[in-house]
């Protein structure tokens, strides 16, 4: 049997691996330690993305064709609720807490903890989503990889004692290295991480950023075949005189973006409903094998089904369907393949809304991929103009993925990336932020942090209201303000204003129940004439505030109370019990140091 270190020796080792830090960083300056930091969180980020990304291509090639005789479509079809159904098991019998999935979890990591992600997602989100979509499940891997990714910067940060700010910027490294890994695309992850995660940054802190995404592609190029990675050879160059049909696709793109949206929030309202985790594992399971019957591509990620309409081979996707006898009928293969775009939303919705887990990143390429198929080949067909297929099929995922994830700049550069150069930059550049700026339009927040930025739980791209999100409303109460009771004489009130160094003063009756507030304002006209001192009662010249704050409420709320009253100072109050006073002065001085920490990320 092994012995057990003893807790002395441990203590060593955390001793020396500190001095050993504070020695690296004396010899170092700060910039050249973080660029070191990114350098390792890059290689370990890209390691972690190539391993779950082959752990997944691996499950998928055995369930389709590591077999002599292969297994049935029937029984293909039932191999999702399997992934779902482990996926939860692992989650609640040997995880034993809440995983928090979506990218939202990581915003809300850098807002209320610090950037401080818990150890378990450095390798959490690369079980359960290779379980749930290595078994076919219809979600994405990239949004688990950032994740696994920020939480590898995350902790490498905490490792090396370094602040929130340097941090915050290693998480950011580990995701921008993570998205660079899984589709050899550094400026997509660097574009990302600017994007979704780092809403305040500075150009020196792209350099570790760069780094890190340059380390994550380069682990992918030497582990990663080609026929895993995400990639397409352009067919044809661009012809200006397609602009008008690029600008109908961004448009497209746009509607079809907001439709994903809106059938994303009513089937995770659908399943929320049920408390019973192993009916929604069923339900959901036998819904999504009943889709994947009738429509094979919605099996898993759908990135092969994506290469075959880029390659002109849209036919090979009525493979192992009811409509295969069918697969030169042009329009019939057209109307499959609109079905598909359109039921893409509602299976990556039930994979996750049912326990599995995943992301709408892939769903999003595979969902504007679709589009731009359809709409080239609808022109095509009826003889309007010539379209390229390739190149509509391409610039569809970058639409959609603007319109979905919200992050048009990634969009751009990853498929700008993908297909090997910049002949497409012009299509692309359009139709992402014409989508995108259709999307926002209609709602200002991505449906993966709706909730949370109505919440005030994360950061958006609103720096007045990110450094708000940072102040603790009840580490700005004030408890020095003397309290009176309101059947107290103003003679009882001009001794307390005697041995007070504050003009403010609460009204409070014996249960401690605010009732209002005086300031020397509401008495110095009289509060000198000894007649009154027995005849006046505190109640009849307290005021009433012109508004309250609440102990849970966000600053932002606190704030705009302040700006609506043009107050100095509010009362706190929980239920009708009196805590104290903010005043704007104080939140002023505290939004002033917050703003310091988190305009640079690098000084």
């Amino acid at each position: 049997m092994a012995k057990r270190i003893p807790k002395q020796h441990y203590t060593a080792l955390t001793q020396y691996k500190r001095i050993s830090i504070q020695r690296l960083r004396k010899r170092l300056t700060n910039k050249q330690f973080l660029i070191l930091a990114a350098i390792g969180v890059g290689l370990l980020a890209g390691l972690q993305a190539v391993l779950l990304k082959s752990v997944v291509h691996g499950l998928h090639h055995y369930i389709h064709y590591d077999h002599e005789e292969g297994i049935d479509h029937l029984w293909k079809a039932l191999f999702p609720i399997v992934g779902i159904a482990l996926t939860v098991l692992f989650v609640k019998y040997l995880l034993k807490t809440e995983l928090g999935k979506g990218v939202a979890n990581i915003l809300r990591e850098i807002v209320k903890g610090g950037s401080n992600v818990r150890r378990h997602k450095t390798f959490s989100h690369m079980v359960t989503s290779a379980l749930t979509v290595g078994f076919g499940g219809s979600a994405g891997l990239e949004a688990p990889i950032v994740i696994t990714g920020a939480a590898s910067g995350s902790n490498v940060g905490r490792a090396l004692h370094v602040n929130y700010k340097e941090k915050t910027l290693l998480l950011g490294c580990g995701a921008a290295a993570g998205i660079a890994a899984v589709f050899n695309s550094p400026i997509a992850g660097v574009m990302f991480a600017i994007e979704v995660l780092l809403t305040q940054i500075t150009v020196s802190s792209f350099i570790p950023l760069i780094i890190a995404a340059a380390c994550g592609a380069l682990v992918s190029n030497i582990i990663l075949h080609e026929n895993i990675l995400f990639a397409f050879r352009l067919q044809q160059p661009f012809e200006y005189t397609n602009i008008p049909y690029y600008i109908l696709l961004a448009f497209l793109c746009g509607a079809i973006s907001l439709y994903y949206m809106h059938i994303t929030h009513k089937i995770e309202h659908f399943f929320k409903q049920s408390n019973r985790v192993w009916l929604r594992v069923i339900l959901g399971g036998l819904c999504l094998a009943l889709l994947i019957i009738v429509f094979p591509p919605l099996f898993g990620e759908g990135y092969r089904s994506i290469k075959l309409l880029a390659d002109g081979k849209a036919f090979l996707l009525l493979e192992e369907s009811f409509f295969q006898p069918f697969a030169q009928e042009e329009w019939l293969l057209l109307g499959f393949v609109g079905a598909i775009m359109l039921l893409k939303a509602i299976a990556t919705s039930i994979t996750l809304a049912s326990g599995g887990n995943g992301g709408n990143f892939a769903p999003a390429l595979f969902v504007g991929a679709y589009l731009g198929f359809v709409l080239d080949r609808v022109v095509n067909l009826l003889g309007l103009d010539k379209l390229p297929e390739t190149n509509f099929t391409i610039v569809g995922m970058t639409g959609v993925l603007a319109g979905v994830m919200y992050a048009p700049l990634t969009g751009i550069f990853l498929i700008a990336e993908i297909t090997g150069g910049y002949e497409l930059i012009i299509p692309l550049m359009l139709v992402a932020t014409l989508a995108h700026a259709m999307v926002r339009h209609f709602e200002p927040y991505s449906m993966e942090i709706k909730q949370q930025v109505e919440e005030g739980e994360i950061f958006t791209h609103d720096k007045d209201t990110n450094v708000l999100l940072l102040l603790d409303t009840s580490q700005l109460i004030e408890t020095d303000v003397k309290t009176i009771h309101p059947d107290k004489t103003l003679g009882d009130l001009v001794a307390l204003i005697t041995k007070s160094r504050r003009s403010l003063f609460a009204v409070v009756d014996a249960k401690g129940h605010f009732k209002g507030v005086i300031t020397l304002d509401d008495v110095k006209n009289f509060m000198f004439d000894q007649t009154l001192y027995d005849q006046r009662l505190v109640k009849e010249v307290m005021q009433d505030p012109p508004a309250r704050i609440y102990v849970n409420e966000r600053m932002d709320v606190v704030m705009r109370k302040f700006d609506e009253t043009n107050a100095w100072n509010l009362p706190v109050v929980e239920g009708q019990q009196y805590i104290g006073f903010i005043s704007k002065a104080r939140i002023f001085s505290q939004y002033r140091s917050e703003l310091r920490n988190i305009t640079n990320l690098i000084e």
